[in-house]
């Protein structure tokens, strides 16, 4: 696992730790090793039942190791997910497998709460990896803020210590940065953030750790 330090920077008011499983070498790569990312995380619908369990029971698989391992660092924790960029009813079941795999994780240790609808879309924004090939929909692209802006956020934060989770991490992006400062914003006492795969970005804005 991949351990960083997102630092301070226009979405972020301070450094967070941050983990990631893996680097996320693009959804074309021979070398990509993340595959059932490539099924859930995508945005159409046409993928079969059976084929999103798969992926969906491996993803757990992962997330409830390396939830385990965060535990025995940082204890006990709440566990959120960013949300899609678009609001949960504009969703497919097929669409919607990150969220339930790390509710499974989370339910699977005792140590997790399960925080999965801690944070609910209600205004949509743009898909940013759709964005980038000239789609993604209505709505705003990332800026400081926007996750407070477009989304509500449960009272059971405040006070507590969070583990929030997304599927990739883009350096330099600012949305994982944002979702971060938007837990803090909302009363929580500490934040570690973790993504699965660790997209190629700009380069900036954190620091690996030994």
């Amino acid at each position: 696992m991949l351990h960083v330090i997102l630092e301070k920077n226009g979405f972020l008011c301070h450094d967070v730790h941050a983990y990631c499983h893996d680097k996320y070498l693009g959804m074309y790569h021979p070398d990509n090793e993340l595959i059932y990312l490539n099924v859930l995380k995508n945005d159409w619908n046409d993928r079969s039942t059976e084929l999103v369990a798969q992926c969906e029971a491996e993803l757990k698989s992962v997330l409830t190791a390396d939830f385990s391992f965060l535990v025995s660092i940082y204890g006990k924790l709440a566990v959120c997910g960013i949300p899609r960029s678009k609001r949960e009813a504009c969703y497919a079941f097929s669409q919607m497998g990150l969220k339930r795999a790390i509710s499974a994780a989370a339910k699977s240790n005792p140590e997790l709460e399960d925080g999965t609808d801690y944070i609910v879309r209600h205004t949509d924004t743009k898909c940013t990896h759709l964005a980038r090939r000239g789609n993604g929909g209505a709505g705003e692209m990332p800026r400081p803020g926007l996750m407070r802006d477009t989304c509500s956020f449960s009272p059971n934060i405040k006070g507590k210590s969070l583990l929030l989770v997304d599927d990739i991490f883009t350096p330099g992006l600012g949305i994982d940065d944002d979702g971060i400062q938007a837990l803090f914003d909302a009363g929580a006492d500490s934040v570690v953030f973790y993504a699965v795969g660790m997209a190629r970005g700009s380069g900036q804005g954190f620091r690996l750790c030994a």
